[in-house]
């Protein structure tokens, strides 16, 4: 694709597509469940809902509560142009791209943080707390994958890591690497997404909310942009996973189709992991984020025999 289609793409998936993904696998659990469920549209019904309501601030913040929504939308938005989406290469592109991926979405982080303690209530600042520390057990796993898909495509360039032809090395013993490097992605998309058995974001127990509690204050239009950008972010950890198991077909049409119906089938797993599993105790998550690393850190010494 030329850099005007690829950008189109992108922003036609990103915006388009992003709060499809939630409704999938709200449809997946409810399906489960054995009940009806909420329609495949309601967050795009909700979104519109929320952007037509009027704000209620409390005058006890100042203006990192209103900069939490606006940098957690745009950052989204921002670190999409550095991956590619399938066939669609990322339109901007550079050799080390992969560490201001990574930062650009903990500074999406650092500023809900701050959002949520500029409030000035010690529930939403539990809840900060919990997100920070899940956050820093799950970035040496983003780290290491990255080390492993640098070594196989031989470029630290996003574009090339996860292209068809980068993916093409994992050859022979590289094969179990490359399982555990998406098996890795896919746990990291869990925690980064608060989803379960990390978090649960339909939950309202005082005790087990995570990023929910950090966004109890916020409302209308804002509330809007912190769903939006959740949905976004969402897609842009389905896209990792998609681009390493997307098929080169030769063919920009069905290689778009086929990305696209990875990154619902996506949506579906995380679907089948919420309706199987339970939310973990606290004292657990650290535990299962460790040995994420560690399974990260075999796929590396996979490739160095």
């Amino acid at each position: 694709m030329n850099m005007i289609g690829s950008i189109l793409f992108h922003l036609l998936l990103l915006f388009g597509l992003a709060p499809l993904l939630a409704g999938v696998i709200a449809r997946v659990k409810a399906k489960i469940g054995g009940r009806t469920g909420p329609p495949l549209l309601q967050l795009y019904f909700d979104l519109a809902k929320l952007f037509r309501k009027r704000l209620v601030i409390s005058t006890t913040t100042t203006w990192l509560f209103r900069a939490g929504p606006l940098v957690g939308f745009a950052v989204p938005l921002l670190a999409s142009l550095l991956v590619p989406f399938g066939p669609a290469r990322a339109p901007l592109s550079f050799t080390g791209d992969l560490i201001l991926f990574v930062y650009l979405l903990a500074l999406a982080r650092f500023f809900t943080i701050l959002a949520a303690l500029d409030t000035g209530s010690s529930f939403e600042g539990m809840g900060a707390a919990r997100e920070a520390t899940f956050a820093i057990l799950a970035e040496p796993t983003v780290f290491v994958v990255f080390i492993v898909l640098a070594r196989v495509s031989g470029s630290f360039s996003l574009n090339d890591m996860f292209s068809p032809a980068g993916v093409a090395g994992f050859q022979g013993t590289a094969a179990i690497a490359l399982l555990l490097v998406i098996f890795c992605l896919f746990i990291v998309l869990l925690v980064e997404n608060c989803r379960i058995p990390f978090d649960d974001p339909n939950t309202h127990l005082e005790l087990t909310m995570i990023h929910e509690v950090m966004v109890l204050d916020h409302s209308g239009s804002d509330l809007g942009l912190i769903l939006y950008g959740a949905a976004m972010k969402l897609l842009l950890s389905a896209t990792l996973i998609a681009n390493l198991l997307r098929p080169d077909t030769g063919s920009v049409i069905l290689d778009a189709l086929a990305f696209v119906g990875l990154l619902l089938l996506v949506a579906v797993g995380v679907g089948l992991v919420e309706s199987a599993m339970a939310r973990l105790r606290l004292i657990r998550v650290p535990q299962l984020l460790v040995g994420t690393t560690l399974l990260s850190f075999f796929a590396l010494i996979l490739l160095l025999r």
